[in-house]
């Protein structure tokens, strides 16, 4: 899936991205596939979707 980071915050580690379809994600900085911890917001991503504590959640985080 493809999307863009809306927001992040550098100091928890937790973000949100908004899928193509228009849908938010949130995720954890350990989901950055490319093992840094900080993501800026615009950035574009592709993601899959994992489903965790009954809701989905973006995981495998890759800048386009």
């Amino acid at each position: 899936m493809h999307g863009t980071i809306s927001n992040f915050d550098a100091d928890v580690g937790l973000g949100d991205l908004v899928a193509e379809d228009g849908t938010v994600y949130p995720f954890h900085c350990v989901e950055l596939a490319d093992g840094t911890r900080t993501i800026d917001v615009g950035t574009a991503v592709t993601f899959e979707l994992l489903h965790k504590l009954g809701r989905h959640e973006a995981s495998q985080i890759t800048r386009v």
